[in-house]
């Protein structure tokens, strides 16, 4: 486990976050990138220095930090621009220097499972290096792990830039490949007439745990950033027999860099296609008003803002107070609030949801002919058979079924 200083940068530019708001989360991110944290400076400044990206004296006390507890790096809550980087390692004695992307990148390497996840980590990866190449010389030829230089990423140390350009070219059209597949799956949905529900959130707010309790599946959690980076479905029968397809998405971050979004776009257009999203909020998280703005932010980017949100306050067994609970409830509109990990408010969320659905579902008087049993499966399928009658050449059916359903089947 590497030893990292980490340093904090409070930009009167960047406005949102508080200088401890932000530090707590770099905290939280290198805990989450595997390192063992044994200082930190923080700071206040109107703009960066372009050759330090800190002032002389807070650099002078960094290296000094950095000497006293035998740190093997130096994080910045801030993206540093080639030169800077440069210069730190320099003024520091060639210790590894990385920013707040890079750091992000170096856990998305970790959790990236899936063969889409990998390519579209080592897309950004490649992305980010390749400006930065400039200046920094035989720096890049240093292999080895640890933090800033795990996964795929580490192969940008054997290529120059040609190179890397061809092999950000190959990653574009794997993408591509991967993202015809993903469509022809929205497709395969669509055809189903699967109702979907995205499940969002800030990182850690317990998106899993709550994928988990709804459908009773086991995959894996952990509290820390990122925990899960691979989208995953899972379907869910509601009780007016309704199937749902509740899907489980990266989590956001205040701030999110844009080559990540635009990276991870195919993943994430899973939130622009869903039909509802259920938006998971932290409750015991004194940042959870700020993370909540956040996620909007990375909504508008993705042109989601305006779907049907459900607001659902997580983690109501470790909130301070059951009064906070009730100032968020009044703060977040129509919010629901459970402990996924307990088990407790699920049956209200799922009344929420099915009140929601509803305005999705109609119901349909319908006599199908014996050659058209293709249309009884799919009302037993998608919908709930209320009445039905077996005639001569053909059946009659009263039945609930999806909005969009209605028209297949009156055709």
């Amino acid at each position: 486990m590497e030893k990292a200083i980490l340093v904090t940068v409070d930009l009167k530019e960047k406005g949102g976050w508080g200088l401890e708001d932000r530090a707590r989360e770099l905290r939280e991110l290198a805990f989450s990138g595997g390192a063992s944290i044994e200082g930190e400076l923080l700071c206040r400044r109107e703009k960066p220095t372009p050759d330090l990206f800190v002032g002389k004296g807070k650099f002078e006390e960094l290296v000094l930090l950095c000497r006293a507890k035998g740190a093997d790096v130096v994080i910045f809550n801030n993206d540093l621009t080639p030169i800077q980087l440069r210069n730190l390692e320099k003024g520091l004695g060639g210790m590894k220097v990385i920013d707040r992307t890079q750091l992000i990148l170096d856990i998305f390497a970790q959790r990236a499972k899936s063969v889409e996840g990998k390519l579209q980590v080592e897309l950004a990866r490649l992305e980010y290096a390749l400006p930065r190449l400039t200046g920094r010389g035989v720096q890049l030829s240093r292999l080895g792990g640890g933090i800033g230089t795990r996964g795929p990423g580490e192969k940008i140390l054997e290529y120059d830039r040609r190179r890397i350009r061809d092999r950000v070219a190959r990653l574009k059209i794997k993408l591509k490949d991967v993202e015809r597949r993903r469509e022809a799956l929205r497709k395969r949905r669509g055809d189903a007439l699967l109702t979907t529900v995205a499940i969002i959130g800030y990182t850690n707010a317990g998106k899993t745990t709550l994928l988990n309790r709804l459908t009773n599946s086991n995959k894996l959690t952990a509290d820390k950033l990122f925990s899960t980076l691979d989208p995953v479905a899972r379907t869910y029968v509601m009780p007016n027999k309704q199937k749902v397809l509740f899907l489980d998405t990266v989590g956001f971050l205040y701030d999110l860099p844009h080559n990540l979004v635009e990276a991870f776009k195919s993943t994430l257009e899973e939130v622009s296609m869903a039909d509802i999203l259920l938006h998971v909020l932290d409750a015991s998280n004194k940042q959870v008003r700020q993370q909540e703005k956040a996620v909007r932010e990375v909504l508008a980017e993705l042109n989601a803002k305006n779907k049907i949100i459900v607001n659902v306050l997580n983690k109501t067994d470790l909130a301070s107070e059951a009064s906070s609970i009730k100032r968020l409830s009044g703060d977040f509109k129509d919010a629901v609030a459970v402990s996924a990990l307990k088990g407790e408010g699920m049956e209200n969320l799922i009344e929420e949801l099915s009140c929601l659905l509803s305005g999705l579902i109609t119901e349909v008087k319908i006599e199908i002919p014996r050659d058209r049993m293709d249309k009884l499966s799919l009302i037993y399928e998608n919908g709930k058979v209320r009445y039905r009658e077996d005639r001569a050449g053909s059946i009659y059916v009263e039945a609930t079924v999806p909005v969009r359903l209605k028209d297949a089947l009156l055709s």
